[in-house]
Order: C-alpha cells, then sequence, then structure tokens
C-alpha cells in the first residue's frame, strides 16, 4: 500500500489526516498527564512525542484554546 493511498483512505475513514490523528492522540495524552501529574511541561512534551516544551505549546493551544498552564490552572 503506498503511503498516498494510506493518508487517502484514512482521511476517508476518520475524516482527518493521519498526522491531525497523531497530534490529537499527543494532546490527548499530554492533558491526562497535566490532570493526573505534577511533571514539568518539557517532560510532558518529551514523554507525549513532542520535540520541545515550545512545540507542545503550539499544537495545545491551537486545539484547546488553552496553553498548558492556563489548562492546569483551570483543573
Amino acid at each position: 500500500m503506498s503511503q498516498y493511498y494510506f493518508c487517502r483512505q484514512f482521511h476517508r475513514a476518520m475524516g482527518i489526516s493521519p498526522y491531525q490523528f497523531v497530534l490529537q492522540q499527543r494532546i490527548k495524552r499530554a492533558r491526562q498527564l497535566l490532570k493526573e501529574s505534577q511533571m514539568p511541561f518539557i517532560d510532558i512534551a518529551l514523554q507525549c512525542g513532542f520535540n520541545s516544551q515550545s512545540h507542545l505549546i503550539r499544537h495545545f493551544k491551537k486545539q484547546t484554546g488553552f496553553t498548558p498552564k492556563q489548562y492546569k490552572r483551570q483543573l
């Protein structure tokens, strides 16, 4: 199966690209870690597969509307 075919079929089935799906799963895990632990943001970012803390913050804010710090305060 080619990469192009896979991406097209995935998008048809899920409604989003594989990359967006992976990002959603990473943000979901980050939200869980923010709720359940006192880990520093950089450790959460790395554990969730982000390259840096700023990478996590950028995508977290884009999906949730909050930075991880703002999200943690609301809990």
